[in-house]
């Protein structure tokens, strides 16, 4: 993630920096599930103060750009539904558990496709 404070901007660095993450995460180029850096991180790296920083985080978790999941970090949100969202979000719990057990990404694809198979196939 790349952001870019310009001190002689009209906009305020808070706003600066949600309008780049919002850009960001619906171009793609920050993927449903990137971990952002904490907010003491972030305004570390960029040199603002850490309120301004968590202005911005809760400008775009209201928008529904990023997610907050306690302890474990904020995330980059899935857009679209509140089914997509959780369904995003599962995916994204599956794949670092299994990253976790060692399994590559054929075999944790594999497993997908199997519950997938047993879960459709029963209607």
């Amino acid at each position: 993630m790349t952001l870019k404070i310009r001190i002689d901007d009209t906009a305020p660095p808070y706003e600066q920096v949600r309008a780049q993450i919002s850009e960001q995460a619906r171009s793609g180029a920050l993927p449903v599930g990137y971990r952002l850096p904490t907010v003491r991180g972030l305004a570390e790296s960029l040199g603002l103060a850490a309120n301004t920083v968590a202005k911005a985080y809760r400008a775009l978790e209201t928008d529904g750009v990023i997610e907050t999941r306690g302890r474990n970090g904020t995330f980059v949100a899935a857009a679209g539904s509140a089914a997509q969202r959780e369904l995003a979000a599962a995916a994204q719990t599956y794949a670092e558990r299994a990253r976790r057990l060692g399994l590559t990404q054929d075999d944790a694809l594999e497993a997908v496709r199997d519950a997938l198979r047993a879960g459709y196939d029963r209607d």
